[in-house]
């Protein structure tokens, strides 16, 4: 079976022995809904995630990267990047945070904050538990030539984000000034065989960072989430499930006016705002919500059918390309400011971003409805 299969099922044998031990009550929602539903939710995806690892530190332990740095140099100067600006944003496809970090070796500061405000745009890992739950919930599992059209639905979001990220650093070119050329020096090692100590050593510290922040960030939130969708206890002779009447479900609807014009629910609404604190977590916010939305024949449903079940495709497309240009987590804002010793770069960042995030939705939501006749 696959990795992320076992995965899987190890995740839902936890919740049905959890189901079949604890009585009905507070525990058994906390244990169940809250953190199996939400963190299992995000562990699924951490066989694909460490391929994704394991391809950047190949390259990395190769001694290619150098070399495509200096190749691309001219490409990258026509949209205003150095081809040292390469590096950091290959980094930034496993994470963000250390790719802006990796641009203190981009010596123009013109260059270097270019290179900072883009790096977002790779997709990072933490889109990917994204990702993979809509692909697999709404694009069809089937082959085109010899690709697969999910495989292919995934890599267009890849290549999304490269180009809007091209796009950005040209329009920054433009509007920061075109600076100083600079020409490429760089020692270039041999090509060599990855080493597979150095390939083990990486892989375990990224698993160890994963598992960590799933440990600690997303656990908290998800306990924090559950609380809020859990109380106050709805009114007698209420009808719908209860966490419509919880404070997470009235700040959902809240907030399905501002999302309604891009085909957000109000569980899409809630599952946004942990997303803030780390991308990954808004999986394990949808898991939860939905667990506690769950009646009757739903409750022993997975988030993948469920959500197949109670979104329309253009919602599912809408969402896809919120998250190609998806508002910052904090933690990345925050290395943004002490890189930059400023906090206007990113509240800049994360305006942008936000700005082309709800456009990209929106245009995404109100063409695919038209296309499919009015469907959303």
């Amino acid at each position: 079976a696959e990795p992320m299969a076992l995965m899987k099922g190890a995740v839902d044998g936890v919740g049905r022995a959890l189901q079949a031990t604890l009585p009905a009550g507070i525990l058994r929602s906390l244990l169940v809904d809250g953190v199996l539903s939400g963190v299992g939710s995000v562990l699924v995806f951490l066989p694909q995630i460490l391929i994704l690892f394991l391809f950047i530190l190949t390259l990395e332990d190769s001694g290619y990267l150098p070399r495509a740095a200096f190749l691309l140099d001219r490409l990258m100067g026509s949209v205003g990047l150095s081809g040292r600006a390469f590096i950091p944003l290959l980094s930034s496809f496993a994470c963000a945070i250390p790719g802006i970090m990796a641009t203190r070796t981009i010596q123009n500061p013109r260059d270097r904050l270019a290179t900072i405000m883009i790096a977002p745009l790779m997709t990072c890992s933490a889109r990917l538990p994204v990702y993979a739950l809509i692909i697999g919930a709404f694009i069809p599992n089937r082959s085109i030539g010899i690709f697969n059209f999910q495989g292919l639905v995934l890599f267009g979001l890849y290549l999304a984000g490269i180009v809007s990220a091209m796009a950005v650093a040209y329009v920054l070119k433009r509007t920061m000034g075109k600076g100083q050329y600079q020409p490429l020096m760089l020692e270039l090692p041999n090509y060599h065989w990855p080493n597979l100590r150095n390939l083990a050593i990486g892989l375990w510290e990224r698993i160890r960072i994963f598992l960590t922040r799933v440990g600690t960030i997303i656990l908290t939130l998800m306990i924090l989430l559950w609380f809020l969708s859990s109380f106050p206890a709805p009114p007698a002779g209420a009808l719908g499930p209860a966490i419509q009447y919880s404070l997470a479900g009235r700040l959902g609807q809240m907030l399905q006016v501002v999302f309604a014009p891009i085909g957000f629910n109000w569980q899409i609404a809630i599952a946004l705002i942990p997303g803030l604190a780390a991308r990954e977590v808004a999986v394990g916010a949808l898991g939860t919500v939905y667990a506690l939305s769950a009646t009757g024949d739903q409750l022993a449903t997975t988030l993948t059918p469920m959500i197949a079940a109670t979104w329309t495709l253009p919602t599912a497309l809408s969402l896809l390309a919120w998250y190609v240009f998806a508002p910052q987590c904090i933690s990345t804002l925050s290395i943004v400011k002490r890189e930059t010793n400023s906090w206007k770069p990113a509240l800049a960042m994360a305006a942008y971003m936000f700005a082309l995030a709800y456009l990209a939705s929106f245009a995404t939501y109100q063409i695919s409805r038209i296309l499919l006749g009015g469907a959303g």
